[in-house]
């Protein structure tokens, strides 16, 4: 029986396989179907987030590259997790375009940041599987952009902010549920499904097949990508229950804030206001307690199985000696 390929999930690769200069081009493509345009890699930039510890559960990825214009980027690629995801991706860009330059350096020498976040859980509403943000300077009563005039090369430049400021992707994979027929649509189908179809020409896919192929790693690779999928699933798990048991048990107590404010202010006034101030305090307090119940219950579980404390305080972030005890 023929064993059919089995391909590692992008987040992982990303973080373990394609920082080898020889695998570049499974990056390159990718990069060069999501931004429109051919992208070199130059190299893997060395950061503080970069560095693979025990508690690194984000996979972010710094990775300085050349556009078609040849003009050095700084493309972040980063697998979220976590609820706070906006401020995450801002801290993230942030520190990419402050590690990337030497202290005493021109503001000239600042690089454009793309950064890319593959997200595998919900982060709330909207349609669609892509977005893309960027900053611009609009005008408040004439509605006309911002340029910006700079000096380069004995030239005078003018420039749009947002050919400076940074520029934003989210990936919201799980949205993804169309034929995949467009090389970005192929990606897309892959960081969902982990399925590369054969006949595929999509830039970075075609070598993603030859090198990417589950049963080509040791045994021991194997397991470690195993607890990784399996640590996801379980935080995924996690986020998604507390959220839901945080909004049961806010709107249960904005309900009940909300009426004896009511009966205290006037019955009309009372019901708006204190229903919407007694929604978002027990939302807040309901999620917190749910998310650590939660986080309690799946490493009492997680430890029943026999996982390693340590992949359990990876998951759930709590303290060694209070997985110890449980």
């Amino acid at each position: 029986m023929v064993q059919k390929d089995r391909y590692i999930r992008f987040d992982w690769a990303v973080k373990r396989l394609l920082r080898n200069k020889a695998n570049f081009g499974v990056l390159e493509g990718f990069l060069t179907v999501l931004l429109g345009e051919p992208i070199r890699i130059v190299e893997i930039l060395e950061s503080e987030g970069n560095q693979q510890r025990e508690n690194d559960k984000f996979n972010r990825v710094d990775i300085k590259a050349r556009n078609s214009k040849d003009e050095i980027i700084i493309v972040e690629v980063q697998n979220t997790r976590e609820i706070y995801y906006l401020e995450r991706i801002l801290f993230g860009v942030a520190k990419a375009i402050t590690e990337h330059i030497e202290l005493g350096e021109l503001y000239s020498q600042v690089k454009k940041v793309y950064s890319i976040s593959i997200l595998y859980f919900d982060i709330g509403k909207g349609n669609d599987y892509l977005y893309h943000g960027q900053n611009s300077f609009v005008g408040v009563h004439t509605g006309d952009f911002l340029e910006v005039t700079t000096k380069e090369k004995d030239a005078i430049v003018r420039k749009l902010p947002a050919e400076i400021f940074p520029e934003y992707f989210l990936i919201r994979v799980n949205e993804f549920n169309k034929v995949a027929v467009t090389p970005l649509e192929e990606w897309i189908e892959y960081l969902k499904t982990g399925i590369i179809r054969p006949d595929t020409k999509a830039p970075g896919l075609e070598e993603a097949r030859r090198k990417l192929i589950y049963y080509n790693m040791d045994r021991a690779e194997q397991l470690a990508y195993d607890e990784h999928i399996n640590a996801v699933m379980i935080q995924n798990d996690v986020l998604s229950t507390a959220a839901d048991e945080g909004r049961e048990e806010g709107r249960q107590a904005g309900l009940a804030e909300g009426r004896q404010e009511g009966l205290a202010e006037g019955r009309q006034k009372g019901l708006a206001e204190g229903k919407q101030e007694g929604l978002a305090e027990g939302m807040q307090k309901g999620m917190q307690e749910g998310r650590q119940e939660e986080k309690i219950e799946n490493a009492r579980t997680m430890k029943s199985l026999n996982i390693p404390s340590a992949v359990i305080h990876q998951v759930t972030g709590l303290p060694i000696e209070d997985i110890e005890r449980l």
